[in-house]
C-alpha cells in the first residue's frame, strides 16, 4: 500500500473511532498517523515551486506593506495603481496552483505543509496531527488562555478561511464600531467594491443539492425544525472549480472537507487570484516571500525602519538586513501588528505611540460546535458554508452551516462555527527578558459565549434528534482557539479614523488590528478588506 494511501485509511480509522464512545464500545487509541520528519526532500518532490528564491526586497522603497493578507493586498494594490513603489514583505511562502497536484495537505492528514513550523496540533475534532516544522500555511500560536490562528503564506488569511464573506446587520456594526465608521457609507461604498473584486456569492442550488453537501441540507433540516430561519451566505469560492471537483475534472479538495490548509486548485478564490497578481500587473508591486519583519523604527531623516530576516523553507537565515521606506504601512494581521507597534513602544523605537496600542483585542466570539448522530448523504463532507442563522434570546450570536474540519468521512457529525457580540477585549503585554510580545486573554474570557452558544446548540441538537458533542474527543462548544483575532491597534484610539497611527506621519495600520475585537458576529474578512479599501483611498487622496 502507497505510504500516503495507508495514512489516509489509518485517519479513516481515527474517525470512525471518534464515535465509538457514543455507542458504549470500545475506545481504540490509534498510534501516531507519521512518522517525523518527513524531511525537505520530500517537501521539495511534492511542490519544487516553494524552493524557489524569493525577489530581494529593495534597500529603499517608496511605501513597504508588511503581510499580504486582505487589508495589506488591497492596500498594496491602490498603492501601486496611483504610481506607488511597493515592497510586500511576506513571512510565508508563495504557494502554486494545480487543478490535479497535491499542492497543499489535507485538513484530516496534515504534513509540514499544513502548519507554519509547528510539529503538533489538534484539530478541531480533537485529533492530535503531528508533521515536520516546515513553513506551513496555518500559524496556530498558544497563549496562556487562547490559541490564534492566522494565515502564513502569500495571501495571508485568504489561503486558510473557510470562504465567507459577509456584511453584519446594522444594529450589530453600529454596536461594535460606535460613531467612529459610519455603516451607511461602508454598505453603499466599500462592501459593493469588495464584493465586486472578489466575485461573492451564495451557493447554488445545484451545487447545495449535491451529495457532498447533505451535511449542509441536514444542518438546515434541523435549523428549521427548531425554529430559526438559514440564510444563505456570500463566499469567495469559483462554483466553476466546484463544480469540475463534482465532475472528476479537477483534484477533490473544496468537496472532500480541505479549506484549513488552502485549495490549490483554485477552488477558493483567493488574494492570489485577485488582489495580489493585479497589483504585480502594474509592474510597481514587488512580494518578497519568505521574509520576516522583526522590528520596525524611524530614522531622524523621517524614513522608516524595517528589520527583516530571509529563510529558506528548511529554515535556514539568508540573510538579516535593515531596509527603509517613506511610508509604512502594517498589514501584519491583528497579531503581527500589534506585536511590531508593542515592542516598537517598549524598546523606544517609536516612542511617540500612545496609549491606546495593544488595547482593544478580541476573538470575534468565535467558537466551533459538533453535533453527533446527524447522518447525511455523501462520504465526505465539502467545506464551503451554505447559510447561517442569527439569535438574539441572549447575547446576539451567529451560527453558520460548516463541515467538520479534521475528518476524512462524513460519519453523522455536524459542524457550526459560531460568532457572539462578546464584549470581553485583552491586551497585550512586552517581555523585555525575552523579547517577546504576550496577549492577556482571560481564563473565562469565553465563558459568556461558550454559555450563548451552548443554549442554541442545545435546542438544534433537541429539535434534530442529534446529540452535542462527540466526547471524548471534542466538546459540543469549543472556543479554545479564534481564526478572527482582531483589535490591538483601534480605529480612533490608536489611529485616527482612517488609519493613521497617532504620533506618527506616514505610518499605517491596515488590517484586523484596527477593528475593536468584533465585526458584528459575522466572518471579518469583508469587514477588514471594505475598510482597508476606504482608507487607502483617503491615505491617497489626502496624501497623508
Amino acid at each position: 500500500m502507497h505510504r500516503r494511501d495507508f495514512l489516509r485509511t489509518a485517519g479513516i480509522g481515527a474517525a470512525v473511532a471518534a464515535v465509538a464512545p457514543l455507542a458504549s464500545t470500545p475506545t481504540v487509541h490509534a498510534a501516531p498517523a507519521r512518522e517525523l520528519p518527513m524531511g525537505n526532500s520530500y517537501y521539495r518532490r511534492l511542490v519544487p515551486e516553494l524552493f524557489v528564491p524569493s525577489p530581494i526586497p529593495a534597500q529603499h522603497t517608496e511605501a513597504i506593506v508588511i503581510g499580504s493578507g486582505f487589508g495589506a493586498s488591497a492596500t498594496a494594490l491602490r498603492l501601486a495603481q496611483s504610481g506607488t513603489q511597493v515592497t510586500i514583505l511576506e513571512r510565508g511562502l508563495r504557494w502554486p496552483r494545480d487543478p490535479q497536484r497535491e499542492i497543499h495537505t489535507s485538513d484530516a492528514l496534515a504534513d509540514g505543509r499544513g502548519l507554519f513550523h509547528r510539529t503538533s496540533f489538534t484539530n478541531l475534532t480533537g485529533f492530535p496531527v503531528f508533521c515536520d516544522n516546515f513553513p506551513g500555511v496555518l500559524d496556530a500560536t498558544d497563549y496562556k488562555n487562547i490559541s490564534v490562528w492566522r494565515g502564513a503564506a502569500v495571501g495571508g488569511g485568504s489561503i486558510i478561511f473557510t470562504g465567507v464573506m459577509i456584511a453584519p446587520e446594522r444594529r450589530f456594526f453600529d454596536a461594535v464600531f460606535g460613531s467612529s465608521l459610519s455603516f451607511d457609507e461602508m454598505n453603499a461604498t466599500w462592501y459593493p467594491k469588495v464584493r465586486q473584486m472578489l466575485r461573492l456569492s451564495s451557493m447554488p442550488e445545484d451545487i447545495y443539492q449535491s451529495p457532498q453537501f447533505g451535511h449542509s441540507r441536514r444542518w438546515d433540516q434541523d435549523a428549521r425544525k427548531a425554529g430559526y430561519n438559514p440564510q444563505r451566505i456570500d463566499g469567495i469560492w469559483d462554483w466553476d472549480v466546484v463544480r469540475a471537483e463534482l465532475r472528476g475534472q479537477s483534484r477533490a479538495s473544496a468537496t472532500v472537507g480541505d479549506s484549513n490548509m488552502g485549495n490549490s486548485n483554485g477552488a477558493k478564490f483567493d488574494l492570489t487570484l485577485n488582489y495580489i497578481p493585479a497589483a504585480e500587473a502594474t509592474g510597481r508591486a514587488t512580494v518578497c516571500y519568505g521574509h520576516q519583519v522583526l522590528s520596525i523604527g524611524r530614522e531622524t531623516s523621517g524614513r522608516y525602519t524595517v528589520d527583516v530576516e530571509s529563510t529558506d523553507p528548511a529554515g535556514k537565515v539568508l540573510a538579516r538586513k535593515t531596509i527603509t521606506c517613506d511610508k509604512l504601512f502594517l498589514g501584519a494581521g491583528s497579531i503581527g501588528t500589534t506585536e511590531l507597534l508593542v515592542r516598537a513602544q517598549a524598546t523606544g523605537t517609536l516612542p511617540n505611540l500612545n496609549e491606546h496600542i495593544g488595547k482593544g483585542w478580541g476573538t470575534n466570539g468565535d467558537a466551533a460546535m459538533v453535533r453527533s448522530f446527524g447522518f447525511s448523504d455523501g462520504l465526505a463532507q465539502a467545506s464551503p458554508s451554505a447559510s447561517r442563522i442569527v439569535d438574539e434570546s441572549g447575547m446576539p450570536l451567529t451560527m453558520e452551516n460548516w463541515y467538520v474540519p479534521g475528518l476524512p468521512l462524513n460519519i453523522g457529525m455536524l459542524g457550526s462555527l459560531g460568532m457572539t457580540l462578546n464584549p470581553q477585549r485583552a491586551d497585550f503585554s512586552y517581555d523585555a527578558g525575552s523579547n517577546r510580545v504576550t496577549l492577556n486573554w482571560p481564563k473565562n474570557g469565553n465563558d459568556a459565549t461558550v454559555e450563548a452558544l451552548r443554549a442554541v446548540q442545545n435546542k438544534m441538537a433537541f429539535a434534530g434528534t442529534t446529540l452535542p458533542s462527540a466526547l471524548p474527543f471534542a466538546k459540543d462548544v469549543n472556543a479554545s482557539f479564534t481564526a478572527h483575532p482582531l483589535g490591538g491597534a483601534v480605529m480612533s484610539k490608536a489611529t485616527d479614523g482612517y488609519g493613521r497611527v497617532k504620533g506618527y506621519d506616514g505610518l499605517y495600520v491596515m488590517d484586523a488590528a484596527i477593528i475593536p475585537g468584533s465585526t458584528g458576529t459575522v466572518n471579518p474578512a469583508l469587514t477588514i478588506t471594505a475598510l482597508a479599501e476606504r482608507n487607502i483611498a483617503e491615505i491617497i487622496k489626502s496624501g497623508r
